[in-house]
């Protein structure tokens, strides 16, 4: 099966919700925008059953520039992550 596309997943959501595909759209957009913003303000946000966006501090490291093998210096830096919820986990898997 192939994956779906945004605009499949939106049609899917309309027929079993017996919204419009406009109003599941836009909801999609807000909890999007809502995610973002509690990520950035309070560090993690969390889709009930799924999973969890949560933002990391990474620590400055060394690596290695493939093309050259030269010794380089990566710097600290804040990254966004998603750790899977254990109920997505066991229907999934």
């Amino acid at each position: 099966m192939a994956k779906l596309t945004k605009s499949q997943i939106m049609q899917m959501l309309a027929e079993k919700t017996g919204l419009a595909k406009k109003q599941v759209v836009s909801v999609m957009d807000t909890l999007a925008d809502m995610a973002y913003v509690q990520v950035k303000k309070s560090g993690e946000f969390v889709f009930p059953g799924i999973g969890k966006l949560v933002k990391v501090h990474r620590k400055e490291r060394m690596g290695r520039n493939p093309a050259t093998g030269e010794t380089i210096k990566i710097p600290a830096k804040t990254v966004v992550k998603f750790r899977v919820a254990k109920a997505a986990k066991d229907a999934v898997l």
